[in-house]
């Protein structure tokens, strides 16, 4: 499934602000298809365009339709989001099961989403091929509308990422045991010259607990000699 067969459908938007944070996050994960059903502010809408920050072209090609009818025209396969178990006829997958069957596809799949103060009618519902239902705390199951499409819009981009691998921006090299026992010496000596050791048969325990504390992750160059630095700069007091 091509992220390009995906179009989110935003069903009487209330709030320019929602529209163009939906665009944002729409342009962070690969998605560039919006389609807007009867926008309840005046369209074009600043608010949209301005909140949409480098997202503004998605806003400048969304499609403006009358009726829900008639953004779903040319769609195969459609889903709609709701927080409640509505009494209808309809199949309802969680966001995991949906991404599932949106990724053996290559149909073009819509994915409504409903306005901020009611969600979908039933007969948006009705329109739709199967729910889709994000989880979420049964306390409180509605989310914001661009907060919803940010879920749904992660998963489907992160459904089609091999392992994620990152490189280490840090350019120093692990420092070497040999320059960590003398770290150890150091520090250590330091230590007992301030009297420390406490009572004094604690002391192997002690020392073994401070080894441990600094080898538990691997320090490197730049950070053994940042911690020389400190505890050298404590012997001028």
């Amino acid at each position: 499934m091509s992220l390009k067969n995906i179009s989110i459908v935003l069903v009487k938007p209330q709030i320019g602000e929602n529209i163009g944070a939906t665009a944002r996050v729409m342009k962070n994960f690969g998605l560039s298809s919006l389609s807007i059903v009867n926008p309840k502010e005046q369209w074009p809408n600043r608010k949209a365009i301005y909140t949409s920050v480098k997202a503004s072209d998605i806003i400048h090609k969304a499609k403006i339709f009358n009726s829900t009818k008639d953004a779903l025209s040319k769609s195969d396969i459609v889903f709609a989001t709701t927080a409640r178990i509505r009494n209808i006829n309809k199949k309802i997958y969680t966001l995991t099961e949906a991404i599932k069957i949106i990724n053996t596809t290559k149909k073009k799949i819509s994915i409504l989403f409903g306005p901020e103060n009611a969600g979908l009618s039933n007969e948006d519902l009705i329109s739709s091929n199967y729910l889709l239902k994000i989880p979420s705390d049964p306390k409180y199951e509605s989310l914001n509308l661009s907060h919803a499409v940010s879920v749904v819009a992660y998963s489907l981009y992160s459904s089609r990422l091999k392992k994620i691998e990152y490189k280490n921006t840090d350019k120093s090299e692990i420092a070497n045991q040999k320059d960590l026992f003398k770290f150890y010496d150091f520090l250590i000596g330091n230590l007992e010259k301030t009297g420390f050791f406490r009572p004094l048969e604690k002391k192997p325990f002690m020392i073994k607990s401070i080894k441990n504390i600094f080898a538990k992750q691997p320090l490197t160059s730049r950070e053994l000699r940042t911690l020389m630095g400190i505890f050298s700069s404590f012997r001028k007091y």
